[in-house]
């Protein structure tokens, strides 16, 4: 059982029965789930994530005070603390006095503030452009048990993916710097005799086209250590995962080097492909780099078309 699991059978077989008890009348206002930071969020945790913050338990968002007060919340998270210290056979840690940071009552203002600077979730052009992308991702993982009165839920349907003409200004920048790193500066490297060098413009490369990947997916990249995992499961470009970690393990003696330069040209081929099967591109070469700026002449609003092609980097 993952802690997802974990948490949403604590809260069917105490938690949920424990507000509609004592709390019934709040509990239209109420959302409980299980989403933010953690490897459980994102289902990715196994037996070693069991080291630390593995526990029963789930969140409480609370709307404002307008809606329930301060004495409310407090006698909420004075029962939650009072639930089981055990379930399945794994012990609840010690709580702080507001639940903790991850699991507990919390007002959904302050968990959004937190993540993203927005405590409704509504995002300036800005924001958008330079919130790090694990934190939008640890605003729509997880899972939702119960939300009648639809902040919560709202808020993440919100922040689900990038606006258009942002997912463009992105996918521009990261495009360029694919092309910078795999296609121009590798091959440099090699015959400058740096090898050190290359393998720098291997990891640029790398980091690059994982964000692209997950841009042309619309999803979230979440934080680098879950990246591959993540990769692997998405609909779109998948197998790029496997080329990917090969040029990350792999050295640059020679013989490697032609091999390596003609993975990092088919893996830039296949992003082409699906930048054209999307419509996001008119470019018609195999130069990454035109793609790029292509990608970004088809953004919308002139003021961000017309900004740095690496502003949303």
């Amino acid at each position: 059982m993952n802690g997802l699991e974990l948490s949403r059978a604590f809260y069917e077989e105490y938690g949920k029965p424990m507000l509609q008890t004592e709390f019934a009348e709040w509990m239209p206002f109420l959302a409980a789930g299980l989403f933010g930071s953690g490897s459980e969020c994102f289902g990715y945790d196994d037996e070693l994530s069991r080291d630390h913050d593995f526990e029963p338990g789930f969140c409480l968002f609370l709307p404002g005070e307008d809606v329930i007060d301060r004495r409310t919340a407090f006698l909420l998270e004075r029962a939650y603390a009072k639930l089981p210290k055990e379930f399945m056979g794994v012990r609840r840690a010690m709580m702080q006095p507001v639940g903790g940071a991850r699991h507990g009552v919390l007002r959904t203002a302050e968990f959004f503030s937190d993540k993203i600077g927005a405590p409704d979730g509504t995002l300036s052009l800005g924001q958008w452009l330079t919130v790090p992308e694990q934190a939008l991702a640890e605003c729509v993982n997880g899972e939702i048990y119960d939300d009648p009165y639809g902040e919560v839920t709202r808020i993440r349907e919100a922040l689900a993916s990038y606006p258009a003409d942002v997912r463009r200004k992105k996918l521009a920048g990261h495009l360029l710097l694919m092309a910078q790193a795999g296609q121009y500066n590798y091959s440099r490297c090699i015959r400058h005799g740096e090898g050190a060098a290359a393998q720098l413009a291997v990891t640029e490369f790398v980091k690059s086209a994982m964000s692209v990947v997950f841009l042309l997916n619309d999803r979230y990249q979440p934080y680098y250590k879950w990246s591959f995992r993540a990769m692997r499961a998405l609909p779109k470009l998948a197998l790029e995962a496997e080329l990917l970690e090969y040029l990350l393990t792999t050295g640059n003696d020679d013989g490697m080097q032609e091999e390596k330069y003609d993975v990092i040209e088919g893996i830039c081929a296949d992003v082409i492909d699906e930048l054209q099967v999307q419509g996001l591109t008119e470019a018609i070469c195999g130069d990454l780099e035109k793609h790029a700026y292509s990608v970004n002449d088809g953004i919308e609003d002139a003021d961000l078309r017309n900004r740095h092609i690496l502003a949303g980097i």
